[in-house]
């Protein structure tokens, strides 16, 4: 069944491919939106263009003031706003690829930007980059994570902002037992020990067993194992001898220092446990900070994910939010001094407080905000340190989110409870990552 969904996956992005060659003479609407066959022009850089945001509804009124902003800026461009749900917008971007009425700019960050790349149906920004006033403010690790998810290396949107995985630890329990902050992984482990009590119902951290635990796992897996990239060649790492023993010590926890439910925990079950319990850690993003704060006010803090002993810092990708330049638009010229304006220090602090993440403008990064709010000031600092190496996750491949989810969050639940090998999972996971970076390179060439 988990082969048929990927063989239905492959068949609508070729048949979304064979779509666009066939559009490939197809003309704009009057209103300016095309298909992905029409290559649009550069336009007078003046009149209408029309923007997609990617999170419509969530991030609606903190768009809207960055379009006034930029309509004052620029009286002779006037930017119509659509607001797309974010659990809509893939599809609402394939349809229109197919059929016409792709807006000029788009939100396209990089879990959804390798299909759309490679549909056509977005312009590369490489050269307009390197021509423009963003060129040195935006961060490297944002703008190589974009290109790592792209089709061939090029940059296809315009890095905004990024979460982060953040170790969130409860401060008051962490003083009660005299432990340091769980910096590295030797006190992490050392913490998820210390601070177990099952007799008085208290564990050292919670684990994410259901929705959602395989990015997370690999973040630990990877963070402890010191291994830096995600291929050898045309095989992935995720399968190494020394990520399976960093795998088995992360997933030795369940149980021993966790909450025995935690196996069927998703973010949301596993937020509210940690914010109404005595868990001393919890592994998430920045995105619960709101959510803990209400609940734990002046006893928390979050940090970066642990770093080796040596103060190395290795971590997995996190989707990066970006704006992307359609093909199609009639007035690129216009579309890109938009790009330009929302990636610009003063548009990108305003957003990124609104969603509490990490801008990509570095200047915005070092706004006032960022530095009162210590979990995003170290996530900011961590994502621009030198110290930090990144593992890109392969966003690009077709597969990868029926692999990373539908496939084996099952899977990791067996091990969890015993009933499979954290080698016999990540040999599985790796088989299947092997399978379909071979299908992609056979399709690209």
């Amino acid at each position: 069944m988990n082969s048929s969904i990927r063989r239905s996956r492959r068949a609508a992005l070729a048949v979304a491919l064979g779509s666009v060659l066939a559009l490939t003479a197809t003309a704009c609407g009057d209103d300016g939106s095309g298909s992905a066959g029409d290559k649009g022009g550069e336009g007078s850089g003046k009149g209408e263009i029309t923007f997609w945001d990617n999170n419509g509804g969530v991030r609606t009124d903190i768009w809207k003031e960055i379009i006034a902003d930029f309509e004052k800026a620029n009286p002779d461009i006037k930017v119509k706003y659509v607001g797309v749900p974010a659990d809509s917008v893939q599809s609402k971007y394939d349809t229109a690829i197919q059929g016409g009425g792709l807006p000029d700019v788009g939100g396209v960050g990089t879990a959804m930007l390798a299909e759309v790349a490679a549909q056509g149906a977005l312009e590369p920004l490489d050269d307009r980059l390197a021509e423009s006033d963003l060129k040195d403010q935006l961060n490297a690790k944002f703008l190589d994570s974009v290109k790592a998810a792209g089709v061939d290396g090029k940059t296809y949107s315009v890095p905004t902002s990024a979460n982060n995985g953040t170790l969130w630890y409860r401060t008051d329990l962490f003083e009660q037992a005299g432990l340091e902050a769980p910096t590295t992984w030797t006190k992490f482990y050392t913490a998820a020990d210390k601070l177990t009590n099952k007799g008085k119902n208290a564990f050292g951290y919670t684990i994410r067993g259901g929705a959602g635990s395989i990015a997370q796992a690999l973040d630990a897996t990877y963070g402890q194992s010191g291994i830096t990239e995600f291929w050898s060649g045309d095989k992935t790492t995720v399968n190494d001898p020394e990520n399976v023993a960093a795998l088995e010590k992360y997933v030795g926890l369940y149980k021993k220092d966790t909450p025995a439910a935690d196996v069927n925990n998703d973010f949301t079950k596993m937020v509210a446990q940690w914010d109404s319990g005595t868990i001393g850690m919890l592994s998430h993003n920045l995105g619960s900070f709101a959510d803990h704060q209400k609940a734990l006010a002046g006893k928390f803090k979050g940090i970066p994910a642990p770093t080796q002993d040596d103060g190395t810092r290795v971590q997995v990708s996190n989707p990066v939010d970006g704006l992307g330049l359609f093909k199609s638009s009639k007035n690129k010229t216009a579309a890109w001094k938009f790009i330009e304006f929302a990636a610009g220090h003063e548009a990108n602090s305003k957003w990124n407080e609104t969603a509490g993440q990490v801008p990509a403008n570095l200047e915005a990064a070092q706004d006032s905000w960022v530095q009162s709010s210590e979990p995003t000031k170290l996530a900011a600092e961590a994502l621009s340190g030198d110290g930090t190496k990144i593992v890109q996750l392969p966003y690009y491949l077709p597969d990868w989110n029926t692999i990373s989810k539908a496939d084996n969050e099952p899977n990791f639940q067996k091990v969890l409870l015993g009933k499979m090998s954290a080698k016999d999972f990540l040999d599985t996971l790796a088989e299947q990552l092997n399978a379909a970076q071979a299908d992609w390179k056979k399709n690209h060439g």
